[in-house]
């Protein structure tokens, strides 16, 4: 008998992971159903495997349509908003159905826990690229030192998603969207938590972009790293409780945290305002009424904002301001809207991908420990290219992994049950085995 398996969204992360899908869906005897709000444009990809799969119309708002459609199902996969998931593992612990995902267990998910080992559901959480590689690959590394008897005492993390140096030629940020747009804009919002050397460190939103740290990727050059969020909530599932430094952070390429910082400051990444703005106000216009009064008249725009944000007119991070149109005459197209949402609406055409792009995907783990009275260092990095502007590395590194712990779910071989994120060796090792072995996406260790 067929196992069913549903997927729910298949936006811009799923390519890969609907391939992989597919791929496997004669031998594993799967059936698949892809639930998405335009399932038009999964025709092509589907045609030739109508035996095996469908496409169907999804609107997240219906929820008499969900409970439908995750009642046919063994296994649901989500690839919706994050926002939407508490809603669908209700309906998954509801029906007794398994649930994967890429996104972060939410308080909402948590409070599920009794309830999915109750009704013998496991649901599957942070099983994509970051979160999901990043725990499997560390926790590995983890394992091996401790293995040796090492004792760690600093662990730093961090990722990116990026442009391949052939992609950045024409982009002075380096950078394009390969991933939410909305959630670009809004990083790092609040505050970073981390400790360093015992002591617990804050970084406000207003100083994140002006205090990073460089490292390098072997073939890749240097990038800078900023933190991310709260870095100490992931002492307790790495069994790193008492360790003295711990830092995650997401990785840019030199040159875009200053100028991103710059955005900052100028009050144009702010979600909390409307700004009751009409569309046909300039990007001028917008940026000038945030600026001081000019103390001298005739100034152009530019030239007040140099002063303001104290940088050279000449400098690179006014060149990338400008590059956006920030100074110019055109509309910002949106009416009554917040400083953010006219910045994602202008980013979304400058930073498109475009189909002759390529991205990159690197993380790095930097970790330090003392064995037999010595100091050691191991370097753990990673870095994945796409095809084009379809089969992203972004695509492969969200998507593959979660397709491989998908196939596990379904055979039975991951007999946890509540809510699990990849952080168990039986779990994590089979998926690093498979990207390895059939996809070439492996981690180079380096020790010192």
């Amino acid at each position: 008998m067929n196992s069913r398996l549903l997927l729910l969204g298949a936006g811009r992360s799923a390519s890969s992971l609907i391939q992989y899908l597919l791929r496997h869906a004669p031998t594993e005897a799967w059936f698949l159903t892809v639930a998405d709000a335009n399932p038009a444009h999964l025709a092509p990809v589907l045609a030739a495997h109508s035996q095996y799969a469908r496409a169907v119309p999804f609107d997240a708002a219906n929820e008499d349509l969900l409970e439908e459609l995750v009642a046919q199902a063994d296994v649901v996969i989500s690839m919706l908003p994050a926002l939407l998931h508490p809603v669908v593992a209700r309906a998954c612990v509801r029906h007794g159905r398994h649930l994967a995902t890429a996104s972060y267990v939410s308080p909402a998910i948590g409070e599920l826990q009794e309830e999915a080992v109750a009704a013998g559901v496991t649901l599957l959480m942070e099983c994509g690229l970051d979160p999901g590689l990043d725990h499997m690959s560390a926790m590995r590394a983890i394992a091996h030192i401790r293995g040796r008897g090492g004792v760690i005492t600093s662990f730093k993390s961090y990722c990116g998603g990026l442009l391949a140096p052939a992609a950045e030629a024409d982009n002075p940020w380096k950078y394009k969207f390969t991933w939410n747009p909305r959630n670009v804009v809004l990083a790092g919002q609040g505050t970073a938590k981390f400790l360093e050397n015992g002591r617990p460190r804050f970084i406000p939103y207003q100083q994140l972009f002006a205090r990073t740290e460089t490292l390098a990727l072997p073939d890749y050059g240097e990038f800078e790293g900023y933190a991310n969020r709260d870095s100490l909530s992931y002492r307790a599932p790495y069994g790193l409780a008492d360790i003295p430094t711990i830092l995650r952070g997401t990785l840019r390429r030199p040159g875009y945290c200053a100028a991103w910082h710059a955005l900052v400051r100028l009050g144009l990444t702010d979600e909390t305002v409307n700004l009751d703005n009409p569309e046909t106000m300039t990007w001028a216009e917008l940026v000038a009424a945030y600026l001081p009064t000019p103390l001298a008249p005739g100034l152009d725009v530019a030239t007040r904002a140099a002063h303001y944000l104290g940088l050279a007119a000449d400098s690179e991070e006014m060149g990338r301001l400008k590059w956006l149109g920030l100074f110019s005459d055109r509309p910002v197209g949106h009416a009554h809207a917040t400083p953010a949402q006219l910045l994602e609406r202008l980013l979304s055409e400058k930073w498109q991908l475009q189909p002759h792009d390529h991205d990159l995907i690197v993380m790095q783990h930097l970790f330090e420990y003392e064995l037999n009275g010595a100091t050691h260092r191991l370097t753990s990095s990673l870095a994945v290219e796409g095809d084009d502007a379809i089969h992203t590395a972004m695509a492969k590194t969200v998507g593959l992994p979660l397709g491989m712990a998908v196939r596990r779910l379904v055979r039975g071989e991951i007999a946890q049950r509540g809510v699990l994120i990849p952080v168990a060796a039986d779990v994590y090792e089979p998926i690093l085995q498979e990207l390895a072995a059939d996809y070439g996406i492996r981690f180079h260790e380096e020790e010192q």
